[in-house]
């Protein structure tokens, strides 16, 4: 079982098994249609799609949400069912970004009890440089049922980041690039700046420069140096809107902390309430 990361080769040799499941999660916040286009012209075969916004994400309410707020439970278990994702089924997902959009679906798939998940290192890129099939074909899905069982204490709301982000017992992470945590540039939200009390980890330290993660060894330095070695209880990320946050969790996850607790709403909920 395959519970954070998978390997290219280890991917490639189950390309063929009847209970895995294979998911693009290709996407771009400038170009919304420009993951599905690029799933239609080429992806890993089997691979099923995956929107950012119509199947990972809810609807956002003006004044109250983030950009990418969670989907009602019930509807996502129906999309993970059509998906052919049920207890047993290893799903692996990947995108073009070292797992930066991909980490949101492993960790919705762990908030609902499914372990079995993974994200492709080094995502489409390093398949493609490595030289291993890619088609076009869409497949077709065999429908099963998930059953969910929601683990709540992967999830923090606004009001607990209020309750504990000047409580040193706690690390409050913010996962943007320096520059937007800082509150020098805001190339998406209408408000500058981060959540009091933050540090600032920026997720795409998590990676080399061929897209896959960085050695646990590696990583465990780095989260242990920013959180005093804290346990993945007492760690929240948060980012834009609750996305890329999880590729910091998928990393602090693999460097062996164990899964931290996300603020799904993030930078650009906490805004509706200044």
């Amino acid at each position: 079982m395959f519970t954070n990361i998978i390997n290219a080769d280890d991917l490639h040799a189950h390309l063929e098994a009847s209970d895995w499941v294979i998911i693009d999660c290709r996407h771009s916040l400038a170009d919304t249609e420009e993951g599905r286009r690029s799933y239609h012209n080429s992806h890993i075969p089997g691979a099923i799609y995956a929107h950012l916004d119509e199947d990972l994400s809810g609807p956002i309410i003006a004044g109250k949400t983030g950009r990418h707020p969670l989907p009602d439970i019930d509807t996502f278990s129906a999309r993970l069912s059509s998906w052919g994702i049920e207890e047993g089924v290893q799903v692996v997902v990947y995108d073009d970004k070292g797992g930066a959009i991909a980490a949101r679906l492993w960790w919705m798939l762990h908030w609902l009890g499914h372990k079995s998940a993974a994200v492709l290192n080094g995502g489409w890129q390093f398949w493609v440089n490595q030289a291993y099939p890619v088609d076009n074909l869409i497949p077709k899905s065999n429908g099963r049922i998930f059953k969910p069982s929601l683990n709540e204490e992967m999830v923090v709301n606004a009001d607990d980041v209020k309750s504990i982000q000047h409580d040193l017992i706690f690390s409050l992470v913010d996962s943007r690039a320096a520059p937007r945590y800082r509150g020098e540039v805001e190339p998406i939200d209408p408000v500058a700046g981060h959540i009091d009390g933050a540090i600032n980890l920026p997720f795409p330290e998590n990676l080399d420069e061929d897209m896959t993660l960085k050695s646990p060894d590696w990583l465990w330095d780095r989260f242990e140096k920013a959180t005093g070695g804290k346990p993945g209880d007492l760690v929240v990320f948060y980012c834009g809107s609750g996305v890329t946050a999880c590729h910091n969790i998928l990393a602090f996850d693999y460097a062996g902390f164990g899964m931290a607790k996300l603020y799904p709403g993030s930078w650009s909920e906490w805004i509706t309430q200044m």
